[in-house]
């Protein structure tokens, strides 16, 4: 994003948070966060500290380095281009709206929600929306009552995925093809949240679309959908989203009917509003013989040059500065939230 944004039109500000959560001035090199999959990027700290606003009566943002401290100037808006929780999930959505800065993409609500797959299954099926059956799991809970857990986890049938319930891009996620596979995944799903999804696995072709908020007043619009083909791989992974491994195979525009494409907009229309959408969204279905079954919503979605997500919006005629440009123009347009 940092090589494809227009700087005839912005003025960029990057800032990085650190293992540490301390958020630094960063490089404005799009070379220094190059995905390498021996080496990959890591925001380390340079000793700055970016200075929020005091108040939400400022926008000014403030570095402090070894020079002493001075003003980077007032924020227009913020794009939190973050994955994960602290930066997903409603965290840092909420500190921006404490401050009175208007941001890109999806408010608190919407972003909770959409990190957590459980919430993200009970509000979708609430709405009417068909999603894979599956059972949520605490430690706790399965170790008061582990005949009680090893039945509902077993009548999903096999195979079933084992997630953590608020991680992304596949971060500890299981495929399990035998229940004596079952506790070496949840150990590993347990290692990133403290709730876990058991997963009924759903036969079908994965399909992907993207879902824009218009700048222009035109309502939400849903690109032309994308297709993940696995091929060589257990399921598309993190390695397969972000490292470009071999295996999986993107392809865009898929191949579906006219009726099929037109469903599957509805449906992300629908997923997008039921969760209180807002900017942009990624939904994930899985396309059965009986329909289409939503995996999941992501609220602030890959923006890597192979990611699904600007691909399909080049696809549908919008390239991929102009896609940064008109969610831009949509958070700021809407102002403090």
């Amino acid at each position: 994003m940092l090589g494809a944004i227009d700087r005839d039109r912005y003025e960029v500000i990057p800032v990085g948070v650190t293992r540490d959560g301390a958020y630094v001035l960063e490089s404005d090199d799009p070379a220094r966060f190059a995905l390498d999959p021996d080496a990959l990027p890591e925001v380390a700290d340079n000793d700055t500290r970016v200075r929020w606003p005091e108040s939400a009566a400022s926008r000014e943002l403030r570095v402090v380095d070894a020079a002493g401290e001075r003003s980077l100037g007032d924020v227009d808006v913020v794009f939190p281009i973050l994955h994960g929780r602290f930066g997903e999930d409603g965290t840092v959505q909420g500190l921006l709206e404490l401050l009175g800065l208007p941001y890109v993409g999806n408010g608190v609500l919407a972003s909770a929600i959409g990190m957590d797959k459980h919430f993200t299954k009970t509000v979708l099926e609430g709405a009417g929306i068909q999603v894979a059956p599956w059972v949520t799991l605490t430690r706790g809970a399965l170790e008061a009552d582990p005949e009680l857990w090893q039945r509902r986890t077993r009548a999903l049938g096999l195979p079933v995925f084992v997630k953590p319930a608020r991680a992304g891009s596949s971060v500890g996620v299981t495929k399990v093809d035998d229940w004596a596979e079952l506790d070496g995944a949840l150990d590993v799903a347990f290692a990133e949240d403290r709730s876990v999804l058991v997963e009924a696995a759903v036969e079908g072709r994965e399909i992907e679309c993207g879902v824009l908020e218009g700048s222009d007043g035109t309502g939400i619009g849903v690109s032309v959908a994308g297709e993940v083909v696995v091929t060589g791989r257990a399921f598309y992974d993190f390695e397969a989203k972000y490292l470009d491994a071999p295996g999986v195979e993107l392809i865009c525009p898929a191949d579906l009917g006219d009726g099929e494409l037109f469903e599957l907009q509805r449906i992300a229309r629908r997923a997008f509003e039921a969760v209180g959408g807002e900017g942009l969204a990624r939904v994930d279905v899985f396309l059965t013989g009986e329909g289409f079954v939503v995996n999941e919503i992501n609220t602030m979605p890959g923006f890597t040059p192979i990611s699904m997500f600007p691909t399909c919006w080049q696809n549908s005629g919008l390239s991929y500065a102009d896609l940064i440009g008109e969610l831009i123009e949509v958070g700021h347009a809407r102002g403090p939230r």
